[in-house]
């Protein structure tokens, strides 16, 4: 799985559930809704994330490669 774009590519590895867990930890705010990920949707998860979180797709994808 992967998402390229802006110089950025997502790559999500690992239990998902495992990785929501650690999101929402750090980010108190994200909702479940926030954190649905659907295999081959990344771009819509990594929006979501900026949306919520206020930070750049970089950054956003930066943050999930390094759960």
């Amino acid at each position: 799985m992967g998402v390229t774009g802006a110089g950025s590519s997502l790559q999500l590895k690992g239990d998902w559930n495992e990785a929501k867990g650690k999101l929402r930890q750090q980010y108190a705010q994200l909702t479940d809704e926030d954190l649905n990920y659907v295999e081959g949707q990344e771009e819509d998860l990594v929006g979501r994330l900026q949306q919520k979180l206020g930070k750049g797709k970089r950054e956003i994808t930066k943050m999930l490669n390094d759960l």
